[in-house]
């Protein structure tokens, strides 16, 4: 045993794993529900055994002493975007634009590195903006375990319709490169989903509404009609379609056109949460965003008065979670710093939402959703992808930023 913690020691991020280990926390939340004195078997890559210490085997097991901790199932980060970072730092134009893709992708490793030891073992990442395919290869590498990072759920390009995204503020008579793949109609949509699926996207993500032309406010981009087609292509492959959409008639059309996940919902009525909840749409909040862009233009949180913007969102949240909405954690995380995800999930508690159903958004729901059957829950015969944090976090959020330990796939990356 003193064998393995120096190993665990020397090595924060080792790729090296005791074929069968014992993790004994003070507690363990399954992904549903906390349990005091639990233990976790672990066999090669998979939970082997979950339960009361009394009921689960030490035989020819590493035990790791895990006291004073909650042990979890790794997080599912729902919304990021590892080719991007803060925009504080530089621009979302100037990454577009300006940034070469090998320093786009040589940055994301160290973004996926960072994810990983805050205690995420998987992301659905939500677009390369502007970086092409590249989330396809960033994902490969972490598989074949050239570089550090969490399982990746990629979307490739995003589909935009034409002139609606960005970026934008040139002359007419000047093209410059898009942040996502245009496509419009019925033989031009279907091609572009298919292309996407063909080059790695697990699904398929599209802008429902944005910011039109030099227009300040967003607008529906896609018709119905338009919408439907995509899902049914992208359907017909076994994926689902993800929805950028913050107006009430965007995130409508998302909604009837069948999509899985409406991102943001700043506009959301009562009206259109329902219809989310009688279609099973979940929404992905994104409530760290806002936050983070708010601060970089200049407000002073915890000085000034919340801008009415953030007030509005406090609004449309708990009407959201007043109609029972299905809710995933994801911070739209690349607007702020990799590795600071907790944030999203402690403003989800700032904003009314009791920790026990954010910690179940970040684990088991965030899985369900995403269609990942292996993983989210602390269940034998699942992916021994897990996460211990100092204290409780369903008493205190900020202890999901105390990680202690983090494993993925039964090999430990932090200890």
């Amino acid at each position: 045993m003193k064998r393995l913690y120096l190993l665990l020691l020397l090595l924060p991020y080792s790729l090296v794993a005791q074929t069968t280990l014992l993790l004994r926390p003070d507690r363990v939340f399954d992904g549903e529900t906390m349990h005091a004195g639990w233990v976790v078997r672990i066999n090669g890559e998979k939970i082997e055994a979950v339960g009361p210490a009394s009921s689960v085997s030490a035989t020819n097991a590493g035990i790791i002493d895990l006291k004073g901790t909650t042990l979890l199932p790794g997080l599912i980060e729902g919304h990021s975007h590892l080719l991007l970072h803060p925009y504080n730092e530089t621009s979302w134009d100037d990454q577009v634009l300006k940034e070469s893709r090998s320093l786009r992708v040589a940055r994301a490793t160290v973004h996926a590195q960072k994810t990983l030891l805050a205690g995420f073992t998987t992301v659905r990442d939500l677009g390369t903006e502007g970086a092409d395919y590249d989330d396809v290869g960033l994902k490969q590498a972490i598989n074949q375990q050239i570089i550090p990072g969490p399982r990746m759920v990629v979307v490739t390009r995003a589909l935009i319709a034409t002139g609606s995204y960005g970026p934008k503020g040139y002359g007419p008579d000047i093209s410059v490169p898009q942040g996502a793949e245009e496509a419009d109609g019925h033989d031009a949509l279907i091609r572009a989903v298919r292309t996407q699926i063909g080059k790695g996207a697990d699904a398929i993500k599209i802008y429902a509404d944005y910011r039109w032309g030099l227009m300040a406010e967003a607008h529906p981009t896609f018709t119905l009609d338009e919408l439907k087609l995509i899902v049914e292509v992208a359907r017909s492959s076994g994926r689902g379609v993800v929805a950028h959409a913050s107006t009430a008639e965007g995130m409508r059309r998302a909604i009837l056109a069948g999509c899985e996940t409406v991102e943001h919902g700043d506009a959301g009525t009562p009206e259109i949460f329902a219809l989310m909840k009688k279609n099973g749409t979940a929404l992905c909040p994104t409530l760290a965003a806002g936050d983070a862009v708010s601060q970089y233009r200049g407000w002073k949180k915890g000085q000034d008065p919340e801008p009415a913007r953030l007030g509005e969102k406090r609004i449309t949240f708990r009407q959201a979670l007043d109609a029972g909405v299905t809710i995933c954690a994801g911070g739209d995380v690349g607007v702020f710093s990799h590795g600071d995800n907790a944030r999203e999930l402690e403003m989800m508690v700032n904003y009314g939402m009791k920790p026990l159903d954010v910690l179940r958004s970040a684990t088991s729901v965030n899985a369900d959703v995403f269609h990942l059957a292996d993983r989210g829950r602390v269940r034998p015969g699942l992916l021994a992808d897990l996460v211990a944090v100092e204290g409780d976090p369903s008493q205190a959020m900020a202890a999901i930023r105390q990680v202690r330990l983090v494993m993925k796939g039964g090999k430990i990356y932090k200890q």
